[in-house]
């Protein structure tokens, strides 16, 4: 089943009994990376308690204290712009997400190292659940990523939550912060990004028409009732995010946003929704703002067809003062 609008996409997340660690699903791609327990998985008490867990480094003063982390790299990054050099955001963003991930999990490691080792391995987990015939040493390559993911994690941040806390947390960065930038840079509004009071209406807008995880794969684990249809257990459900953000027909619009509660649904709803809705809306508003002064204007794009969520693999910029 197909499910596209906002009632019924909420409803799919909060009122369907769903299986999260169905093949095919996010949980099932959890799963095949070896990290189990892992938020998008659990149930109950367990995620109750998984999200109690990742509450303080996610919430209000939790990002605050990890906001100079990326800051650091967004003026590295982003210095070679006041000479009119050229800036790839796609290494910035995997660097900022990175050493993120790095000092939320208390993690000592190279970033970017990190930040690589979690787009391989969500890669492959994302490769491995494809419907279709399964292809020779899937499995492999993506324990192997996740193995290596591990390897950089340390004892102390490898496996269940702080892994899945790694993979999301990068790739959901890497896919989001250069296609919110281009989008800006061909619009022309870097005006709206230079402005505090218009700055967080246009990452809000932003973000939900990037839609940085698009498709929400579940598939129910009980009967129920969705949008007047019935529902099977063990029925597929396709959850379009983006569709239900009204991404495919509203651009976003600075003087007009969507209404909260429906620009709030790209990170899902319910007990399971992404609990680092705050932290990706504080980077990507500092990113904004960093490059807002330059006026950059993309110079060169490719599209990265191997990664787990849609983005580019390069998108270098100039400035364009």
């Amino acid at each position: 089943m197909v499910v596209n609008g906002a009632q019924a996409y909420k409803e799919a997340l909060t009122r369907v009994p769903l299986d999260r660690a169905a093949a095919g699903t996010t949980g099932g791609a959890v799963r095949e990376l070896g990290a189990g327990g892992g938020l998008f998985d659990e149930e109950g008490g367990e995620h109750r308690g998984s999200r109690r867990a990742v509450a303080e480094g996610l919430g209000a003063a939790g990002v605050e204290r990890l906001r100079p982390v990326w800051r650091a790299v967004l003026d590295r990054r982003l210095a070679p712009l006041a000479a009119g050099q050229e800036v790839d955001l796609v290494p910035l963003a995997r660097e900022m997400a990175g050493a993120t991930v790095c000092a939320l999990l208390g993690v000592v490691a190279p970033p970017e190292a990190v930040a690589e080792a979690a787009g391989v391995a969500a890669a492959a987990a994302v490769r491995a659940e494809l419907p279709g015939p399964r292809k020779p040493f899937a499995g492999r390559r993506a324990a192997e990523a996740a193995a290596r993911l591990a390897s950089l994690l340390g004892p102390e941040g490898a496996g269940g939550v702080p892994a899945v806390l790694a993979v999301a947390g990068v790739n959901t960065t890497v896919a989001a912060v250069p296609r919110a930038a281009a989008w800006c840079a061909e619009a022309g509004w870097w005006a709206y990004a230079e402005a505090a009071r218009t700055r967080a209406a246009l990452v809000s807008e932003l973000l939900r028409a990037t839609a940085p995880s698009p498709v929400l794969p579940r598939v129910a684990a009980g009967d129920a009732e969705l949008g007047g249809c019935p529902v099977r257990r063990g029925d597929r459900l396709v959850l379009v995010a983006r569709h239900a953000v009204l991404a495919h027909r509203l651009p976003p619009d600075v003087r007009d946003p969507a209404p909260p509660a429906v620009a709030q649904l790209v990170f899902g709803a319910g007990s399971h929704a992404c609990p680092g809705a705050r932290l990706a809306r504080a980077q990507l508003d500092d990113v904004l703002a960093a490059l807002a002064p330059y006026r950059p204007a993309v110079v060169r794009a490719r599209v990265d067809r191997r990664a787990a969520l849609p983005g580019w693999r390069t998108l270098v910029v100039r400035s364009g003062r």
